[in-house]
């Protein structure tokens, strides 16, 4: 597959809707699936409530994970949504909106196989907008010491995840599941099932905490003796008439799909609970004895480092070819003039961003009086050449872009981060933050010299004919 095959933006044709129970509260749940506009990520929307609150699926909202992974967002929450988000994710969809009328999506068969199909048929549709992956350079790793569980992400062609598990129980030792590519999620994994052991479910049923949860969703593995006293219980929680044991020690209610449905539900968890990072990942998870708790502080561990790294993000640029405007281009588009033309060349352009290079030298009127004995490029200085960069990609949507000049009408989130001096090479990058609308330019400017973001500010100007 070609990169331009996979870098677009992904969402459905049309919504969609299941219904089911919701597995901890028992209650009958609507979930729709609706189409979402580029860079808008998951969100999931209680329409249950009063101004239908949105929560994102971000790892910063995970509030509890005791039995699955539990949002909130101002007091809204969600529950146990790492299946549908995997189901998402298995599918390489990039951008939905998730409507619910209750706190937790329905369980289902307790796996993300329905999930799917209703996306599957809902159509998928490529968007405009390209992708944005986080491509893993170096070994990143989170541990519990506590559980002993952990992660590690390491560099790979593509977003793999394997996990180990082990229960150091007899009925379900150690296994494990992998799964090599994405695309065979849907085929490999997403019919995995939730599973529970005897003495969890004894417990939940006596503080009345499983009410979707009849056995068509859950493998129950007996890890202890079966009380009379239990098994009348779960004859009642179950509806059945009789319970047994089967040879290879879980209740009669289901048949396993796979030998090692429970290391590919934990695979399952690991890749819904991983969506909440929010970015997708070019590299290979490991993951031993994974759960909820450790896969969200791995997610916000990872999410974190991704943050940062975008913010210090310096483009790398190869300053030896040929400029796409050299200083005499620029110079028949923009009115200034030495000494208040700061900027040398246009290194790069689209219809969205653009990047200029300035050399600084000791020949800079500015370093006369700022400061003498001590030259400092002034802030005020970078960020005009930052807007005479922006203003070279407003001037060319005119046609005769000589008859027009640009004037500041706001500069906001200012930041100066680095000082900038004689001999430096400074970069500037410029994206708008939204298209042109009447000559009016609003732009996320950064500066770069030596490796290093130096300032960064957003700037709106207006471009107007000149007289």
């Amino acid at each position: 597959m070609s990169d331009s095959v996979v870098n677009k933006q992904r969402t459905i044709q049309k919504e969609v809707e299941l219904k089911g129970v919701g597995l901890h509260t028992g209650k009958e749940v609507t979930l729709t699936f609706k189409p979402a506009p580029e860079n808008h990520g998951y969100a999931f929307c209680r329409v249950d409530l009063e101004g239908s609150p949105i929560i994102e699926a971000d790892a910063n909202y995970v509030v509890n994970t005791q039995r699955g992974t539990n949002l909130e967002k101002n007091g809204v929450s969600i529950q146990t949504s790492e299946h549908v988000l995997a189901a998402c994710v298995g599918l390489e969809i990039d951008n939905l909106l998730i409507e619910l009328n209750a706190s937790e999506p329905p369980i289902m068969d307790g796996s993300s196989k329905f999930f799917i199909k209703a996306l599957e048929e809902a159509g998928i549709v490529e968007q405009e907008v390209e992708r944005d992956e986080y491509v893993v350079k170096d070994v990143i790793s989170y541990t519990d010491e506590e559980s002993g569980s952990e992660i590690i992400v390491m560099p790979s062609d593509e977003y793999q995840v394997t996990t180990m598990v082990d229960f150091g129980t007899k009925v379900l030792g150690t296994q494990n599941a992998s799964l090599k590519h994405i695309s065979d999620f849907k085929e490999e994994i997403a019919d995995a099932r939730t599973f529970s052991f005897l003495h969890e479910l004894e417990m939940l049923l006596e503080h009345g905490l499983i009410k979707g949860g009849d056995l068509n969703n859950a493998i129950v593995y007996v890890d202890k003796e079966l009380s009379p006293n239990t098994m009348e219980k779960l004859k009642v929680a179950f509806g059945k008439e009789s319970i047994a044991i089967k040879p290879n020690g879980i209740l009669d209610n289901l048949t396993l799909h796979y030998p090692n449905e429970a290391a590919r539900h934990k695979l399952l968890d690991v890749i819904g609970d991983l969506a909440l990072i929010g970015t997708r990942i070019k590299g290979k998870i490991i993951a031993n004895k994974p759960g909820h708790y450790v896969n969200t502080q791995f997610a916000k561990k990872l999410a974190k480092i991704i943050k940062i790294e975008k913010r210090n993000k310096v483009p790398q640029f190869d300053l030896n070819k040929e400029p796409l405007m050299d200083i005499n281009k620029i110079m028949s588009m923009l009115p200034h003039r030495p000494p208040f033309l700061l900027i040398d060349r246009i290194l790069e352009m689209s219809d969205r961003h653009v990047v200029g290079m300035k050399n600084v030298t000791m020949n800079e009127p500015f370093f006369v009086g700022h400061f003498p004995g001590a030259p400092v490029m002034p802030g005020v200085m970078q960020v005009e050449a930052m807007a005479q960069t922006g203003g070279i990609l407003a001037l060319s949507t005119v046609p005769d872009p000589e008859n027009y000049l640009t004037y500041f009408m706001k500069i906001d989130k200012v930041k100066f981060k680095q000082q900038v001096l004689p001999g430096d090479t400074l970069i500037f990058k410029l994206e708008l933050l939204t298209p042109i609308r009447r000559g009016i330019c609003h732009m996320q400017g950064f500066a770069y010299a030596n490796g290093k973001l130096v300032t960064e500010a957003e700037l709106m100007a207006q471009i107007v004919k000149s007289k």
